[in-house]
């Protein structure tokens, strides 16, 4: 998808990171053109609201219908894997990759991926802290230790010029995650990650379908992984992928998980634990093998729908006075969108806190809230010597905090909804023009 030109440059962490303290409303406002809805009184003083359209339809997912229905059905009368088979060579095909391993849901395909790597206990994998807890806290049973990377306040995603000031000599692996959707700069993390020695890996819960320079997402790294637990991009209730570049981290990541190493060359060195495999089984559940194959039918037509509806939106809400989206700028990329559309607020420059902005934006009747995504540093787990063989290290990382106290998330319509889309726009436009009563 050709981004929209008011995407602007690339941000960096250093740009956002800016005091929005003061929010020096008189020279805001005064410098500001007169927005639409100045004459309507704003709900949140009792006018009417701009939101009168239902949300049911446009928040609806998963979208299953007959196709899933009937495949389902058909394993009720017929039990058997072959699902698992059939959606593994699908899934290798589509992201580009030799192998691929079918697991219960991402967090077992990420367990897979730690063991598949074979690193000797205390190494250092690099990984932002702003994640779900399945992409760092599986490492801890391998020996492994996250060194936790801040990220990008506007992209929400790996900053690579934060990585370069914590890699140590025990740095091993660096593991970026794309964010709702949007792909990591991979390019620029290869690269670097090839000077230093180090082990791509991918996590790829949010990505199913993203590309960079026309390489989807998953493709770039040695091993990533997806999930299709039933909120994500492709939705099977339950399930996850691993995906491995060559053939050695394939067997030693099926013999963890799979007894049985189905698919796994006869000359792979653990093909002789057949039969017993490594302690562990991942297998997915064929109910959700066959609904993750009907939903890759049309999913980067879904994607694509979905992405061109957030840009409608947004064309329209960045040129709103500090209100900006989660993008990293980059014109040759293909991006979805997955649960939120994430956007920023600069109240200085808005001219009015963001609390004051979700309370009017509620009124009128947004789904909008100040999301707080808990990051992984916080947690008491990473605090705890008990769980590791060497404790991670605890950092200030300004960018998530920064992300943390300036986001200002929408819902992601999953169905078509330009009712919606025109009446959101309405409703910020008339918050906006009355910013010196918020302020």
């Amino acid at each position: 998808m050709q981004q929209s030109p008011n995407y602007g440059k690339s941000p960096t962490r250093r740009d956002f990171l800016v005091s929005t303290g003061a929010l020096a409303a008189g020279l805001t406002l005064a410098s500001a053109p007169v927005a639409q809805g100045a004459a309507e009184k704003l709900a949140v003083s009792g006018g009417t609201a701009a939101v009168t359209a239902t949300h049911d339809e446009a928040l609806k997912w998963p979208r299953y219908g007959k196709t899933e229905e009937k495949a389902v059905v058909d394993l009720l009368y017929k039990p058997s894997y072959d699902p698992l088979v059939t959606l593994e060579k699908e899934w290798a095909e589509f992201i580009g990759v030799p192998h691929t391993k079918a697991h219960f849901n991402g967090t077992s395909a990420l367990a897979a991926m730690f063991f598949a790597l074979n690193l000797p206990p205390g190494s250092e994998i690099m990984v932002p802290s702003y994640t779900f807890f399945a992409t760092i806290a599986p490492m801890r049973f391998f020996g492994l230790v996250p060194v936790f990377v801040d990220i990008n306040p506007r992209t929400l995603n790996f900053d690579l010029e934060d990585a370069k000031k914590r890699i140590t000599k025990n740095t091993k692996a660096v593991l970026p995650v794309h964010w709702i959707g949007l792909p990591a700069d991979m390019d620029h993390i290869c690269d670097w990650a090839k000077e230093q020695g180090l082990i791509v890996l991918e996590d790829c819960a949010h990505a199913h379908g993203a590309k960079l320079k026309d390489k989807r997402m998953g493709a770039w790294g040695r091993m990533s992984i997806f999930s299709y637990q039933m909120s994500k991009p492709l939705p099977a209730i339950e399930g996850g992928m691993g995906l491995y570049q060559n053939e050695e981290d394939f067997g030693r990541a099926c013999a963890l998980g799979d007894y049985q190493l189905k698919g796994v060359d006869k000359s792979n060195p653990y093909t002789k634990y057949a039969g017993s495999g490594l302690g562990m089984k991942f297998r997915m559940h064929p109910m959700a093998a066959a609904l993750a194959s009907c939903q890759l039918k049309g999913l980067d037509e879904r994607n694509a729908a979905g992405a061109a509806q957030v840009r409608k939106l947004n064309d329209r809400l960045t040129q709103l006075p500090g209100l900006y989206e989660q993008s990293s700028g980059r014109t040759d990329i293909t991006r979805l969108y997955y649960s939120w559309n994430m956007l920023f607020l600069d109240e200085a420059k808005a001219g009015m806190s963001r609390a004051k902005v979700v309370e009017a934006l509620k009124a009128e009747g947004v789904h909008a809230d100040a999301v707080h995504y808990q990051p992984q540093h916080e947690l008491p787990l990473y605090a705890e010597a008990e769980w590791w063989h060497h404790k991670p290290e605890i950092p200030e990382l300004p960018g998530t905090k920064q992300a943390n106290d300036t986001c200002l998330a929408l819902p992601y319509f999953t169905g078509d909804a330009p009712e919606l889309i025109e009446q959101y726009a309405a409703a910020f436009e008339k918050v906006w023009a009355h910013r010196g009563e918020l302020a």
